[in-house]
């Protein structure tokens, strides 16, 4: 009795372990996952059974290898196809969207709000959390728990936006009580029936997070992710799998690192900010480009560098970014020395049209560049951010599936 009771606890200890290693694509059979729990094959295989009862993962025992292939075929293990999902959403400059996010990082429905960001907060976080709730009413899943991305440092632990810069927020907006306050309204429910306390982290933040777990930051272990969206350029720093948000929330804040001295004033005092240098607007005005109203200033960006980019004044702006942002890097990668660099937003699409020039300057402006090189690659997620705001509402779930679930 004592025996099985002990096997019980070890299985069911191992249980959030498990998930986070399917979770993550790192145990694609139950084979794996016996190796990396360091526990026995029939603990693994209750684990995994249990987990595919609490509707989380799938346990399939079709062979694995060919035919004739030596030695016993492993289970293969998966994500339930139809399990629950975390609400997420997502306010940038031009808009909101919300999604409903599956384990994995599966993005299993969308909705692209669009509207004007206005100054009451409330406003625009009521509506991404209305068209959240109607994704959940249609799709009839079960929600986990509910993230939010938002484009500012989020100060901890108050959940407050300390410093949108690029919306009409004003400074120290309480988001987090207020998309706490909108799920409750909009009769958004976790597993239990409980209600939803709302998460809210920033978005570079976010997406780093997502990228290091199921895209271009995968198996990092110092990952340092640089992204310009709509407006503005944010960072993150994910160490050891877990994000480094310094002793308030609000470490890396990287757009204010000073790229060119004499360059435009920025909006936090200071004069040639990465924020100002390197994002879509900086690009357009380099460019000789007049910003129009119909399309987000990313996606002006993105067609104007993918559409004619051999046109020189193009090509001339798209060089001077690529130069500020190296800059930048490099400063980046003497301070935190990371073992890769992941770039989104338009400064994804600014490597991948000159990877060698961006590669040049972080090595020749950095000291770790010239002695062995960083890896710089392109972040691989579409809607990364929101990924990520996803993420924040499984952690719980991850951490421990059964008290998450509200089983006994």
């Amino acid at each position: 009795m004592t025996q099985t009771r002990t096997r019980l606890e070890r299985g069911r200890s191992a249980l959030g372990p498990a998930l986070e290693l399917v979770h993550t694509g790192r145990a694609p059979t139950r084979a794996v996952l016996t190796t990396e729990l360091g526990v026995t094959r029939a603990t693994a295989g209750a684990v995994a059974a249990e987990l595919e009862a609490l509707g989380l993962i799938k346990v399939d025992s079709r062979p694995l290898g060919a035919a004739g292939a030596q030695g016993r075929p492993s289970h293969r293990l998966s994500i339930a196809p139809h399990g629950p999902v975390a609400l997420a959403a997502q306010v940038h400059a031009d808009g909101f969207r919300a999604a409903l996010v599956g384990l994995g990082g599966r993005i299993v429905a969308t909705d692209p709000g669009c509207m004007t960001v206005p100054a009451d907060p409330a406003h625009v976080i009521d509506a991404v959390v209305e068209a959240g709730a109607r994704l959940l009413r249609e799709s009839g899943r079960r929600c986990v728990g509910a993230g939010l991305a938002v484009p500012s440092a989020v100060a901890e632990p108050e959940g407050t936006a300390l410093n949108p810069l690029h919306i009409a927020w004003p400074a120290g907006a309480p988001v987090r009580e207020l998309f706490t306050r909108s799920l409750a309204a909009a009769g958004v429910r976790g597993p239990s029936g409980a209600p939803l306390a709302g998460l809210a982290g920033n978005d570079v933040n976010l997406a780093a997070l997502a990228e290091h777990r199921h895209g271009a930051g995968g198996g990092a272990q110092h990952l340092l992710c640089v992204a310009t969206g709509h407006r503005g350029v944010g960072g993150a720093l994910v160490l050891d799998g877990r994000l480094h948000t310094g002793s308030a929330g609000l470490a890396l804040e990287v757009g204010h690192l000073t790229v060119n001295p004499e360059g435009p004033p920025c909006h936090c005092g200071s004069r040639g900010c990465l924020d100002i240098e390197a994002d879509p607007l900086a690009f357009l005005v380099a460019a000789g480009r007049d910003p129009g109203p119909e399309v987000s200033l990313l996606q002006q960006a993105r067609d104007l560098l993918r559409e004619e980019y051999a046109d020189p004044s193009v090509r001339a702006a798209a060089d001077l970014l690529i130069d500020r942002l190296g800059l930048g890097l490099a400063g980046l990668v003497n301070i935190l020395n990371p073992d890769r660099i992941i770039l989104g937003g338009l400064h994804r699409e600014l490597l991948e049209a000159d990877p060698e020039r961006l590669r040049t300057v972080v090595a020749e402006r950095s000291l770790w560049g010239r002695s062995g090189g960083v890896p710089v690659l392109p972040c691989t997620l579409d809607h990364n951010s929101l990924v990520g705001a996803a993420e924040l509402a499984w952690q719980a779930v991850l951490d421990d599936p059964l008290e998450a679930l509200g089983v006994a």
